[in-house]
């Protein structure tokens, strides 16, 4: 048996190896884009076999589409949804900036697929009915971010947001020194620096919902240019109805469908939360960095869990190898995001020509940031021990303490104390007690430290 099989297209024969179940479109997509090695995600390739469905259960219903064929393209479709033939998506991301040639692959596996059960439908005229890759591209995208951020990115963030908060509930009256610019400043406790982190996670769940909202608008029914042309009116309508049904989202029409296909708007407001939370996660991460600093000569406040050795030549050294983790992750995110900043800018006229670029990075950052989050909760922030001596130690000695005094003896005053009791290395207290005329036990409750986290009222 021949070795690969001949297939024919509209600019004539094509050779495709014999066992696959692409055409020529496809093949001439491998041969034309050796460029990185990176397919589209499985998930992007899902969201597409999902337009796929949904367009022949609507053309179906409005009576272009013989139910024979539609139960077909179904069953095909949901064999794709389900993760079956992944091999069959060879296209490199860096392609048609249309993603033609991904929608034509999707059309010639799912041509296949059928006709192995016996069905024979027609890539073209069948499965892309009342489409184009101008619209089943940009649909795809918002698909697969929708569910890419409601299935694995949010669920990720409130499991680490639940670990911040037993922790946070631990150290609610754990003293620490509180740092600007690096440098000592008035006390907190480790549960209000802990629930700061939480805060900011919480944000960032909020403005995903929002931009996720915006998403669930899907162009499908422009077409070519979003004019709808070749697909009826009813078309849209119907479309959402059975894609509302497959992923249990309530997605729905684009009012102006010209907006999905000509610009990226919506991915790219997703793409800049995202890169929002690679920023939150890398801030989390480089205050654990620091925080576990040391052991001898850092802040040595806490100890994240030993994971492995941390040096191939300085035994005993255990690096805080998760919080370096997600700070590359940040990194990486914040560059996709550049990345989707100027692909968004691409919309020449009436469609964007870097789609496969934007949908493959957004998913990308999805992922990169549900695992990193799941691993920052998992492997660090639910693990660390905290050295309370040294933080009880450290706080205790803060001249910085000193600014409490500040509305009773005056800011010249209590500077003079702060520089007299670094420069001493005494205790703060000791120095106020002997220059600001206040009774040692004045100045045991004005410069107690828990009570300053309170701000003074409690």
């Amino acid at each position: 048996m021949s070795e690969f099989r001949t297939e024919t297209d509209s600019l004539g024969d094509v050779q495709v190896p014999a066992g696959a179940l692409w055409g020529a479109q496809t093949q001439r997509a491998v041969d034309n884009f050796p460029v990185s090695g990176l397919t589209m995600p499985p998930t992007f390739i899902s969201a597409v076999a999902r337009v796929k469905q949904a367009a022949a259960e609507a053309n179906a219903s409005l009576g272009l589409l013989d139910n024979r064929l539609c139960d077909a393209i179904t069953d095909a479709c949901q064999a794709l949804v389900q993760g079956e033939h992944a091999d069959q998506f060879p296209i490199d991301r860096y392609q048609t900036g249309s993603g033609t040639s991904t929608n034509m692959n999707v059309n010639e596996v799912v041509s296949a697929i059928a006709a192995s059960n016996g069905v024979q439908v027609h890539p073209n005229d069948d499965v892309n009915m009342s489409q184009s890759s101008n619209d089943v591209i940009p649909t795809a995208i918002h698909v697969s971010s929708v569910i890419g951020v409601r299935e694995r990115l949010l669920p990720a963030l409130t499991h680490l947001r639940g670990v911040i908060y037993e922790r946070e509930a631990l150290f609610s009256d754990q003293v620490k020194t509180g740092r600007t610019h690096l440098m000592d400043a008035m006390p907190i406790t480790l549960g209000q620096e802990l629930r700061t982190w939480r805060e900011q996670i919480l944000a960032v769940e909020k403005r995903l919902d929002t931009v996720v909202e915006e998403l669930l608008a899907v162009p499908q029914g422009g077409t070519a240019v979003g004019t709808g042309v070749n697909a009826l009116p009813e078309f849209s309508g119907q479309f959402v109805k059975f894609l509302k049904a497959n992923t249990g989202y309530p997605f729905r029409p684009m009012e102006h469908k010209f907006v999905g296909l000509s610009a990226q708007d919506g991915p790219v407001a997703l793409s800049s939360q995202l890169r929002g939370l690679g920023i939150v996660l890398t801030k989390i991460a480089n205050d654990l960095r620091w925080m576990n600093s040391g052991p001898i000569h850092g802040l040595a406040e806490i100890s994240l869990p030993a994971l492995q050795p941390g040096s191939s030549i300085m035994p005993g050294k255990v690096n805080p190898v998760i919080p370096e983790s997600v700070a590359m992750v940040g990194a990486q995110v914040m560059g996709l995001d550049s990345a989707n900043a100027i692909a968004g800018q691409s919309g020449n006229f009436q469609l964007n020509v870097m789609l496969p670029l934007i949908g493959g990075n957004l998913l990308d950052m999805i992922g990169l940031l549900s695992n990193a989050t799941s691993m920052l909760a998992d492997k660090a922030i639910r693990g660390f021990t905290v050295h309370t001596d040294t933080l009880d130690a450290s706080v205790g000695r803060n001249p910085v303490l000193v600014t409490a005094l500040n509305p009773e003896i005056g800011y010249s005053l209590a500077s003079e104390i702060a520089k007299e009791a670094y420069k001493t290395g005494r205790p703060v207290i000791d120095v106020a007690e002997e220059r600001s005329g206040l009774s040692r036990g004045r100045l045991e409750e004005l410069m107690d430290p828990l009570k300053l986290t309170r701000g003074g009222d409690a």
